[in-house]
């Protein structure tokens, strides 16, 4: 990895600034892709001066592609939209983007390419989201044959938008939705690992064209992790059951907003659980020891208790 050029897209982002700092540390010189260089101008000091560069490029221009890969010995692809806004639609954006960058990767050369997923992703799913995960894993599988796909679960860590968003959630709202009865299964995985996991299928020849599902080393009920939520940060927001059908129907007003708190979409991919197949390879066979939510969620929910951080007291009954 020393010395070698990575073009990361998506590098501003919760995973990417992880895989940023995890590339400097190993000496390469990075290209940090990003929408917005002013806000991505806290990733140089993850190196030396001139070891990071943040890159402005539209992954729906294939020239900015083009230029943003020029001299990559390696490309990164993570970008991923959880809802759609103007022309950043999951088929431009999750579909069509990933095999642009694939065949931009293999012009030039790159001699590895690893691309993010999502666990999930299926051509024949009922939502957008699934279906064009899936098609953008099969134009990177076409573009370029030999790069790694990794499918992570539900991600989390200090800034993630999981369990930050339901504990920012529980501030405001004395009740918490269940949606579908809180029964849908999720195995999440720390980004520390999803980082290792990226490195691993870098450095690894035997990870070219695999793919691996990524997740915790346990299996959680959507119940359970909010029940989570509220004891981290001592909250005593009441776990409301709210029916697919009820959820559908708010998730039509809600996704009006610029920034939704649940869509439409979001409700069909709650239908199915999100954990690693039986049959997948996963973070063992990349050499990554699982680390477990219990370990890390605690160190940042704390915020969110009455009083802050530093309070030990529990909300008044």
């Amino acid at each position: 990895m020393q010395g070698k050029l990575v073009t990361v897209f998506g590098a501003s982002g919760f995973i990417g600034r992880n895989i940023v700092r995890e590339l400097a540390q190993r000496g390469a010189r990075v290209n940090a892709v990003c929408r917005d260089v002013e806000k991505a101008k806290f990733l140089k000091p993850m190196g030396v001066v001139g070891q990071v560069t943040p890159m402005r490029a539209d992954v729906t221009d294939a020239a900015a592609i083009a230029r943003a890969v020029n001299g990559a010995s390696m490309v990164v692809n993570l970008v991923g939209i959880l809802h759609p806004s103007g022309r950043n639609t999951f088929d431009a954006v999750q579909a069509t983007a990933p095999g642009v960058i694939a065949k931009a990767a293999k012009d030039v050369g790159a001699e590895a390419m690893v691309h993010v997923s999502a666990i999930g992703a299926d051509a024949d799913s009922s939502s957008k989201y699934a279906r064009s995960k899936a098609e953008g894993e099969q134009a990177v599988r076409a573009a370029f044959p030999e790069a790694t796909i990794l499918r992570p679960s539900v991600v989390f860590g200090a800034n993630d938008s999981f369990f930050n968003k339901f504990a920012s959630l529980a501030l405001l709202s004395p009740v918490l939705p269940l949606i579908g009865g809180g029964t849908t299964r999720f195995q999440p995985v720390y980004v520390d690992n999803v980082a290792d996991a990226v490195m691993a299928a870098l450095e690894t020849p035997a990870a070219k064209g695999q793919t691996y599902e990524l997740g915790g080393p346990e299996i959680y009920s959507f119940r359970e992790l909010m029940e989570m939520v509220l004891k981290e940060t001592n909250r005593k927001a009441k776990l409301v059951n709210l029916p697919f059908w009820a959820a559908s129907i708010q998730a039509t007003f809600l996704e009006l907003l610029p920034s939704p708190m649940l869509t439409r979409d979001q409700v069909e991919l709650l239908k199915s659980d999100n954990v690693v197949a039986a049959d997948a390879k996963t973070l063992a066979d990349l050499g990554v020891k699982a680390t477990p939510v219990e370990v890390i969620v605690p160190t940042y929910l704390d915020k969110f208790r009455p009083g802050g951080r530093y309070s030990t007291g529990r909300q008044p009954a």
